[in-house]
C-alpha cells in the first residue's frame, strides 16, 4: 500500500516508521538534532514549499532512513493510512 503526502509523492506504508507533528515534536532537542542530522546526510525530502506540518520517518529498500517533511496535518495522513 501508498500513503499520498502530497505533490506527487507517495511512499510504500511498510517502509513507514512514524509519522510527527512538526509543531509539537520540534520543540525537543533530541528531535532537532535528529532533524539536523538527516539534513546533513542529504536523506530529508521537502515534499511541499509551503509551512510545513509534519514529516515521516521511513527507510528504502538498503535500510536507509528517509525523512519526509510535507505540509499535510498528522490527522489527515492517518486519516489517509486507514482508509486503505
Amino acid at each position: 500500500m501508498f500513503l499520498h503526502l502530497g505533490n506527487d509523492v507517495v511512499v510504500q506504508t511498510k517502509y513507514l516508521i512514524g509519522v510527527f507533528d512538526l509543531e509539537n515534536t520540534s520543540i525537543s532537542k533530541d528531535t532537532k538534532a535528529f532533524l539536523a542530522h538527516a539534513e546533513k546526510q542529504g536523506r530529508v525530502r521537502n515534499v511541499s514549499y509551503q509551512m510545513p506540518k509534519s514529516f515521516l520517518v521511513t527507510f528504502d529498500e538498503d535500510f536507509t532512513e528517509i525523512v519526509y517533511i510535507t505540509n499535510i496535518a498528522v490527522r489527515t495522513l492517518a486519516k489517509r493510512f486507514h482508509m486503505m
